[in-house]
């Protein structure tokens, strides 16, 4: 999402939405935080270790198909550290709406009627469209995952250097792209601990439609993005990645095909078709990301009206990881079994 505005519709094939909304007026009155959510909180503010040196500029990964590679069968991405493989994600089947500011508690409760299950949290990132976020806070995310909501945590920050949306362009990425990604991805792993998301959830980077052609700006888009992806592993979690689905990810398909190393785990792809196409999309390779690695974005900015409560939102098809919780009591985290698949 890029600005408050919301953009022109697109046409039904559009791959590259510019994600913007305008801020709903919320109903109801706005929760109380629950006690049990400060305990979460204490535990969740701890420093993040310092970042690791930069490598160079591009590496060689294992033959793409090989096992363990991003996109191979039979794996959801490359390999991820040790802190992550500690805790074995979370996963969900069915559909997903995200919002550019989280609703209230009381909105979130009415829309549990929808057929969504899921719900994309914009937690971090100097790009983001709604920065306030009034209600997103430790007692929100406990609130919603307590209901059966599941969460997909999106951190929008700095974008390619000829990013198309005239919003995105003040948070062009700069000139030490390396040391840029690995910096905001110390900032959205704080974010996420902040809210009592616990190691093994996916945080997903999203990076707005860029021009197409442009090799340089493609080139430091990609440092950024392999930067942010190795840093957010290091630090337990899980880098998943959003983009069109012909710029962002049709790159990253690009760069799996060649080998390279510090791709993401898990791909959300943006391509307004109207209806979910998880498994056919054109712009990967049939077991690219497969199993249980795909997000599509297929339909944006329309308005939904559940228990009296209206969003605008954008529809999406998940099969994909979802955020964990953090345990209060002990500051380690809890082994959330499956969620079930809602229909």
């Amino acid at each position: 999402m890029s600005t408050r505005t919301p953009p022109r519709p697109q046409p039904a094939t559009t791959s590259a939405p510019a994600r913007s909304r305008s801020a709903l007026p919320l109903a109801g009155v706005r929760a109380v935080a629950f006690a049990l959510m400060a305990a979460v909180a204490g535990t969740a503010l701890l420093d993040v270790p310092a970042p690791t040196a930069a490598p160079p500029p591009v590496t060689a990964a294992p033959a793409p198909g090989a096992p363990g590679t991003p996109g191979a069968p039979g794996a959801s991405g490359s390999p991820v550290s040790v802190a992550s493989a500690a805790s074995t994600p979370v996963h969900f089947t069915g559909k997903a709406f995200d919002t550019c500011e989280a609703p209230s508690v009381e909105t979130m409760q009415a829309w549990r009627g929808s057929p969504y299950g899921a719900v994309g949290i914009y937690f971090g990132g100097r790009g983001r469209g709604c920065p306030g976020q009034r209600e997103l806070n430790p007692g929100w995310v406990a609130s919603v995952q307590a209901m059966g909501w599941r969460l997909l945590p999106v951190f929008v920050g700095s974008q390619a250097p000829c990013v198309e949306a005239p919003a995105k362009k003040p948070f062009a990425i700069g000139a030490d792209p390396w040391g840029q990604g690995t910096r905001e991805a110390g900032d959205a792993v704080r974010a996420a601990r902040a809210l009592g998301l616990g190691t093994s959830s996916p945080l997903y980077l999203d990076i707005e439609a860029y021009r197409r052609g442009d090799a340089q700006c493609a080139a430091t888009t990609l440092s950024f993005v392999r930067a942010w992806n190795r840093e957010v592993r290091r630090l337990g979690y899980l880098p998943g990645f959003y983009s069109s689905a012909d710029t962002g990810v049709r790159d990253i398909e690009a760069q799996r095909r060649a080998g390279t190393a510090d791709l993401p785990a898990v791909m959300w792809f943006a391509r307004w078709l109207g209806k979910p196409a998880l498994a056919t999309e054109p712009t990967l390779a049939p077991a690219a990301w497969t199993p249980r690695a795909r997000i599509h974005q297929y339909t944006g900015n329309v308005t939904e009206t559940y228990g009296g409560h209206r969003l605008v939102i954008d529809r999406n098809a998940v099969d994909a990881p979802v955020a964990r919780l953090a345990t209060a009591r002990t500051g380690t985290y809890s082994a959330v079994s499956r969620v079930p698949d809602r229909p």
